[in-house]
């Protein structure tokens, strides 16, 4: 049995509804990112709920790395046609055949980062005035600097020091020509209220989440799961762990988590007890002190 505060839940609920209809009111050309993480997912949920009966009214860009989970993927695909939405993918290989990003090379070597300017490059194209996201205040000390409307100049980037007030929860739209913001529903929430809002609302999720035996290797001790896009050390062996993933991106950064974790009720139990973010499974993160904020600064989501 899963103890939730259905009135907080209710109240988050509400308050991403009404950021999410602000943003379709204010904008012309929004549009809904979505990785196929857990994050992605409620955001979806939570559009569906904001403009029931009708269908979500913007589409889903998801930012392909070339480097994703086989599994989000499907989930993706399966996801999008089961509820009608439009589906506009950003490619990242593209960006790297085009001579617009260059593939980083070693050991470490990460796609993640040119998500970037696949990102601009794909809002751009479709002249997107604002971009919906799952981000939340409590995933990092950059994205906590975050309001629900982000602005962003005619370059993408972000000015933390640059905020618009948010009193009463009064969500200025306004901008130039060229700029556009990036809107976070889920600002308020925890990585604790997603979970207990995906347990009440029943919410499918990627196979990943929950605990399964892959191949990985330990590398800095972060957990990363075996595949064509990581070039293993001369000292590393890959052993079949029992793992999950709290969050959700390239396979090339993103660690798993050792546990026994096969359900909604087991994770939010997890949690729980965990005293380490679901970032710090993050590589990315942990390039820098100011990682997450020079990406952000550079346009990143």
């Amino acid at each position: 049995m899963i103890l939730y505060n259905l009135n907080h839940l209710r109240i988050l609920e509400s308050e991403a509804i009404y950021v999410i209809r602000e943003t379709a009111a204010q904008f012309e050309r929004p549009a809904l990112l979505f990785s196929g993480g857990k994050d992605s997912i409620v955001m979806v949920h939570l559009a569906r709920k904001a403009f029931f009966p009708a269908k979500i009214p913007f589409p889903l860009v998801h930012i392909d790395t070339g480097h994703n989970f086989p599994e989000t993927i499907v989930f993706r695909d399966k996801l999008v046609n089961e509820i009608g939405a439009m589906l506009l993918v950003g490619s990242v290989q593209e960006s790297i055949d085009t001579g617009r990003a260059a593939e980083e090379k070693g050991f470490n070597a990460s796609r993640n980062i040119l998500q970037t300017i696949s990102l601009l490059d794909t809002i751009e194209k479709y002249k997107f005035d604002a971009c919906l996201g799952g981000a939340r205040r409590d995933e990092e000390k950059a994205r906590a600097k975050e309001r629900f409307f982000s602005h962003r100049d005619e370059f993408g980037q972000w000015d933390p020091k640059n905020q618009r007030p948010e009193l009463w929860n009064l969500l200025n739209g306004k901008k130039h020509i060229g700029e556009n913001f990036r809107v976070f529903p889920l600002s308020n929430w925890t990585e604790m209220d997603v979970w207990q809002y995906i347990a009440m609302e029943h919410l499918e999720l990627p196979s990943i989440y929950f605990a399964h035996d892959r191949e990985c290797v330990i590398r800095d001790g972060q957990i990363l799961a075996t595949s064509d896009f990581i070039a293993l050390k001369p000292d590393e062996k890959p052993e079949t762990m029992h793992v999950r993933y709290r969050t959700v991106g390239d396979m090339t950064c993103t660690g798993a988590v050792l546990s026994p974790a096969s359900n909604v009720t087991d994770i939010i139990n997890e949690i729980a007890a965990s005293r380490t973010t679901e970032r710090g499974t993050r590589s990315d993160d942990k390039r820098s002190e100011t990682a997450m904020e020079d990406r952000k600064k550079q346009g990143y989501f």
